[in-house]
């Protein structure tokens, strides 16, 4: 066994206030790996965000906006979380859930809503408008 030490005396982290936390079975057990960088951010920000029961409700504009990504980027993280029974989300609120029992790994293609939001809207128009949207919110 590993013997662990302290390498900053001075800077121990101690629990105090309010406190965020994540099973150590989400890196053990392979759901971190499970998920793609955008559901991964997503999650960690519900983690932080909620409160003992794993519920909050930051409006998607502000997710997006604390985690500097898009709607077209947000709304398959948040679907996909839900799919892998990660979270619940009624429109409104959010919880993070228990871990489930297993990972549930979904194969590695493009989604409907992905390939729709493609075709639908170029990148570069998307980056258009969210930046205008961003100044009439700033104003």
């Amino acid at each position: 066994m590993i013997k662990k030490k302290i390498l900053n005396q001075q800077r121990v982290r101690k629990i105090e206030g309010s406190f965020a936390f994540i099973e150590h079975r989400f890196l053990r057990h392979g759901f971190w790996k499970s998920l793609k960088h955008h559901e991964l951010l997503l999650y960690l920000f519900l983690v932080l965000a909620a409160d003992r029961n794993g519920i909050s409700y930051y409006s998607y504009d502000k997710i997006c906006s604390q985690l500097s990504i898009t709607i077209n980027e947000y709304l398959p993280a948040r679907d996909a979380l839900i799919r892998k029974d990660f979270i619940a989300f009624d429109g409104y609120f959010f919880q993070v859930l228990s871990l489930p029992e297993k990972t549930r790994i979904e194969p590695a293609t493009t989604s409907v809503w992905e390939r729709a939001m493609e075709q639908a809207v170029p990148e570069h128009i998307q980056q258009l408008i969210d930046r205008t949207f961003r100044r009439a919110d700033s104003a």
